[in-house]
């Protein structure tokens, strides 16, 4: 999206119609602090409909789990209802984001979405538009409107929203990212990680908490000293805090409009603490009767927002006693209609499993095995991945790239890999992250949802070993697209320098593919030369959907390394590359062992004649079985080596594709190289004892050979 296009939408008038205190014009707020006596009484009466609406669903969703026909989850708002009628209403879809969590329930029906929509997800329906019956019950969205798929990991969102309105403030679009929890969820490190950076980076982001004192059963006092969460964050700048009722629509629609107005203005984030009550269970698998006594019940339903409302509309003569009946009966039959259409709404197809695991990656055509014959001059990894990091973003200018430690005057992160980026891209495009691997994850997952021509490069973190904090966000990328039914992807390629033979020791040489293969809705690729390096990164940037771009540290400057690199090479995921030609044995491997497979391969060759085929991978998800059941069948002998632990490693899934694919053609069993069960070492003693070597995979491929 240019940021002419997007100036252009935020004029679009969204259809769907604003409530405002005497009218409240079509502007974000009122022209005035709203008042009992300053709203119209069809204004009332539309709010009565709804909150009247919303309640009878979320009374009758206990009994289809009771009648077996689905809401197996279900999490009750009653007693959230003045802000979440109130989030709604701010919200316009033609430019803000919403981030609703599982109880919001009123606040996307505020905001539009259908009491059928509402059944559809709750029943788990194909036709569910949140995400086809894929994601949990009571997981509301609209992702055509910007109501976002959510996770279950309650208050994760926030980076998303985050991220999202990070896009917003770079396009010039004037709208506002709203994200809404419980207040229980504020005491992960992601939200801190997430209004920190929105502080920082003065981002137009609306942090709503509904607080209702619990956490399923955990009281406020067990999650933070302060009574109201949101005074933990009293210290951070740029930041403002609005307090209100959340149970009374007025203070709440004050709040809310007051909280648009002001992250508008002035394009920083706000945070409206809203204090309501829960009045049923956390949800329909809790019994809150075992945690909170007769007296505390009876208190909470005497605080219900709609004996309120209703108290109201009568004392102001909007509505008789028996247009309360009527209206009831009103809202009774609509919720009938949308039953009687969702129950004959089909159920997901069980076939339908494998679809939307991943995107359509970019086709690579001009090099379509991935193998090219260009002569010239050799580069090294580190260059090639330097220039074409630096090609893709004069080809893509809605292509962006952050990380710790990459844009600081010419310094281009811990290995200079984006040396010089900043000073041609500029520091919109180009530009640090805090220390915060969930952060810049999270962050990266968001922003891609502005406009689905983004791609966006981000370094995990500085050394892969340091990833593992971000793991939280790193599986929520690998669910998106499954779990939205197809309806957005994170364009996002993860770089992360890993491996060892530096001496670096814990935290500096460790490999980690072999944990984070195992999520479905990832590619991970991993180079052992400079122009696959290249070819992958450019297909990487270019592909709908994650990938996770491993690179193979000790060999950026490495000669072994260095290849001539066609200028437009491009490696399509899942192919992997003889690097060596044999019919002897089959070595199967990638990243630095490629190296030390081929130079033992070449030592066998010059003692005993017998050649070995080195295959590298490249590619681990998708995996080219193709290529490796061929090699198999040519040679009849298999050592798969890699850098990561022997035990529970990656190559565990490829031996065993082999013998689900290949047993037949074996002539010897498969057999392993890879790390010692134990980290890695800091002294070279130690390394040289753990990881891989070319005599340990030479006298593997031996005793493979006299088998």
């Amino acid at each position: 999206m240019t940021q002419k296009t997007a100036k252009k939408q935020i004029k679009t008038k969204g259809e769907r119609q604003k409530i405002n205190a005497n009218d409240l014009a079509s502007e974000v707020r009122a022209p005035q602090k709203l008042t009992e006596d300053n709203i119209k009484p069809e204004t009332y009466r539309k709010w009565y409909e709804l909150m009247l609406i919303g309640r009878k669903i979320d009374d009758k969703a206990p009994n289809y789990l009771k009648q077996a026909l689905g809401w197996s989850y279900h999490a009750p708002y009653a007693g959230h209802d003045g802000i979440q009628l109130a989030m709604g209403y701010v919200f316009d879809r033609e430019t803000d984001h919403l981030f609703p969590y599982y109880r919001d329930m009123l606040t996307v029906l505020s905001a539009g979405i259908s009491p059928e929509e509402i059944l559809l997800n709750g029943l788990s329906k194909a036709t569910d538009i949140a995400s086809g019956g894929r994601h949990m019950s009571n997981h509301f969205a609209k992702p055509e409107w910007n109501i976002h798929n959510v996770s279950s990991a309650t208050g994760n969102h926030t980076l998303h929203a985050v991220g999202v309105a990070r896009a917003m403030k770079r396009y010039g679009h004037k709208g506002v990212a709203i994200s809404s929890q419980g207040e229980s969820s504020v005491s992960e490190g992601y939200v801190y990680e997430a209004i920190n950076g929105a502080s920082r980076e003065q981002l137009p982001v609306i942090f709503v908490f509904q607080d209702n004192g619990y956490g399923i059963s955990v009281p406020k006092k067990d999650q933070t000293a302060n009574r109201k969460a949101a005074d933990n964050f009293r210290g951070f700048k740029n930041l403002r805090i609005i307090h209100c009722d959340g149970k009374d629509i007025l203070s709440s629609m004050n709040a809310m409009y007051e909280a648009k107005r002001h992250a508008l203005e002035t394009s920083e984030p706000v945070i409206v603490h809203a204090n309501v009550v829960r009045i049923g269970s956390h949800s329909n698998s809790d019994r809150h009767d075992l945690y909170r006594d007769e007296r505390e019940l009876d208190c909470v339903k005497a605080h219900d927002p709609m004996l309120k409302i209703r108290r109201l509309l009568t004392r102001n003569k909007i509505y008789t006693e028996k247009e309360l009946e009527e209206a009831d009966k009103k809202a009774s039959k609509l919720i009938a209609e949308a039953h009687k259409k969702v129950i004959k709404a089909p159920d997901p197809d069980p076939s339908s499993v494998h679809d939307f695991v991943l995107p359509e990656a970019y086709p690579a055509e001009k090099y379509p095995d991935g193998t090219h014959s260009e002569k010239g001059e050799k580069k090294k990894l580190i260059t090639a991945l330097n220039e074409t990091l630096k090609a893709e973003f004069r080809h893509n200018p809605d292509t962006f790239l952050w990380g710790q430690d990459v844009a600081y005057k010419e310094k281009g992160g811990i290995f200079n890999v984006t040396k010089g980026m900043q000073k041609e891209f500029g520091p919109e495009r180009i530009f640090n992250a805090p220390i915060a691997e969930d952060f810049i994850v999270g962050t990266a997952n968001g922003m891609s949802r502005f406009d689905d021509k983004i791609r966006i490069v981000i370094e995990g973190a500085e050394f892969a070993d340091y990833f593992w904090p971000a793991m939280e966000q790193y599986v929520e990328m690998t669910h998106d697209y499954w779990r939205s039914n197809g309806q957005f992807a994170p364009n996002v390629t993860i770089r992360l320098a890993s491996g060892g033979y530096i001496g670096g020791g814990l935290y500096h040489s460790q490999t980690t593919e072999g944990a984070l293969a195992t999520f479905p809705g990832i590619r991970v690729v991993y180079p052992s030369f400079a122009d696959d390096a290249a070819g992958l990164l450019r297909t990487s940037m270019r592909s709908r959907g994650p990938t996770l771009f491993l690179e193979p540290k000790a060999l950026y400057n490495a000669k072994i390394a260095e290849t001539v690199i066609p200028d437009d090479f491009e490696v399509p995921f899942g192919k992997a590359r003889i690097r060596r030609e044999g019919k002897d044995l089959t070595i199967i491997t990638y990243g630095n062992t490629t190296h030390l497979s081929i130079k033992a391969a070449d030592e066998i060759s010059d003692e005993s004649g017998r050649e070995i085929e080195v295959l590298d991978l490249r590619s681990l998800i998708p995996l080219d079985t193709d290529a490796i059941i061929r090699s198999v069948k040519k040679t009849s002998r298999v050592l798969v080596v890699h850098e990561d632990k022997v035990f529970a490693g990656f190559g565990g899934e490829v031996v065993s594709q082999v013998n689900e694919k290949a047993f037949e053609y074996l002539d010897a069993p498969v057999k392993r190289v890879g790390s010692e069960f134990t980290p890695v070492g800091f002294h070279k003693n130690l390394e040289g004892a753990i990881l891989p070597s070319a005599e340990k995979i030479k006298k593997a491929a031996l005793e493979l050979l006299d088998y």
